[in-house]
């Protein structure tokens, strides 16, 4: 994808608290009308007047932090400046709404102000009661979720998963990570034990396991996506314990990223490209390509195609080879040896024939997973249940 321009910054009033204010002073009317902010603007700033021409379609985004985080919200913004591109389409955005009950005021805000036909509201905490609520109160919206599991016959059909095999992307990571360790411990700052989590932690433990078999990973939970102390403080802990790399999924890695630059240690990001904040230790990063799969989505909602009527799939999954997720490029501690290994993992996954979990699998207490001779290919539903760690990963999904 072309590189898109980069979106600007504002501080202001929300979305939720102009409408307050409206609804406070009765001051809705001909005369005072409350619009969604354009895909050049942050979604905090006050309420203005939305571009775009009569009849396009509204597609609205939710953030559950700030669009220039350097981590996840970000990797989602840009994705939204490319569906912004779509002609036909026009974009409505809001940034830092928590994953309460507020996100509700936005949804239905955008629908009944802003004429929004498509909702994306984009965090995992969205899902579950909020999409699904509004989502039977409003049956003729489609509201796309990222990671949230549909259930055919149980989940309403205006709803929609989409997410990404990065796990592919961290397993290659993994692979840089163990070349360039010393120590052989790497380690992995953690918001929450969810199956889109672990599932990193795995994969990146699994690929370091195919260069050091020795290798471990030493996992820390902060308790939520967004605890910059404790992620400094998670960080400087691994890093006391003689740990040499260490990577993370939290929203924003900005302070992981920054705390092993700061330590004299190896990082590798996650979301977006971090290499910026760590010009000496970043080695790569797992990144999402949300620009590929947004910009397809606006083309079908301006062809009229819908999930109610079957036109697009209630389960939109990818990988490398699908553009759903990229690698950051090496950093200048990354050997050649590295690169070699990494590239040849990469290709294997473009063309399909890399699968992660293969048997004989046992979890860090000594279970089996899977047998030998089995495996779980990225489709496999048990891997979006994962509730597991695999052996070589310290930690405990209860932390």
């Amino acid at each position: 994808m072309p590189n898109r321009p980069p979106f600007p910054f504002s501080v202001g009033l929300s979305r939720r608290q102009a409408l307050r204010g409206l609804l406070a002073t009765a001051a809705f009317g001909a005369a005072t009308k409350l619009s969604g902010c354009t895909a050049t603007d942050t979604g905090d700033s006050p309420a203005g007047e939305a571009t775009g021409a009569a009849g396009d379609v509204v597609v609205g985004f939710i953030y559950v932090g700030p669009k220039d985080d350097f981590g996840y919200n970000q990797a989602h913004a840009q994705g939204a400046q490319a569906m912004a591109s779509v002609p036909g389409i026009k974009i409505i955005e809001e940034a830092s709404v928590p994953e309460t009950s507020a996100v509700l005021e936005t949804m239905r805000s955008m629908i009944e102000i802003d004429g929004a036909t498509v909702l994306f509201p984009t965090s995992f905490g969205y899902f579950d009661p909020y999409i699904l609520e509004l989502a039977t109160e409003f049956p003729e919206v489609q509201f796309f979720h990222a990671g949230g599991l549909y259930q055919e016959g149980v989940t309403p059909t205006n709803v929609g998963s989409y997410f990404g095999y990065i796990d592919e992307a961290q397993y290659v990571a993994g692979i840089v990570a163990a070349h360039t360790s010393k120590t052989g411990q790497l380690g992995f700052v953690a918001a929450k034990p969810i199956p889109q989590v672990l599932r990193n932690i795995n994969s990146f433990t699994l690929g370091a396991k195919t260069i050091n078999p020795d290798a471990t990973t030493q996992v820390i939970f902060t308790g939520d996506w967004a605890e910059p102390v404790k992620e400094a403080e998670a960080t400087n802990s691994l890093a006391d314990q003689g740990i040499d790399v260490v990577t993370c999924h939290v929203d924003s890695p900005k302070v992981v990223i920054e705390t092993a630059e700061k330590r004299g240690i190896f990082s590798s990001g996650y979301h977006a490209d971090q290499s910026s904040l760590a010009p000496k230790g970043y080695l790569t990063g797992a990144e999402w390509d949300w620009e590929s799969i947004y910009t397809f989505l606006g083309q079908q909602f301006v062809e009229g195609k819908t999930l109610m009527a079957g036109d697009i799939e209630h389960v939109l999954r990818g990988g490398l080879a699908d553009n759903f997720c990229k690698l950051s490029p090496y950093g200048p501690a990354v050997s050649e040896a590295a690169q070699a290994d990494a590239e040849a993992a990469r290709a294997k996954f473009l063309d399909k024939s890399l699968v992660i979990y293969n048997g004989e699998l046992k979890d860090n207490n000594g279970n089996e997973i899977l047998p030998a001779g089995k495996e779980y290919d990225q489709q496999n539903i048990a891997l979006e249940k994962m509730d597991w760690l695999i052996d070589g990963v310290k930690g405990s999904t209860g932390s």
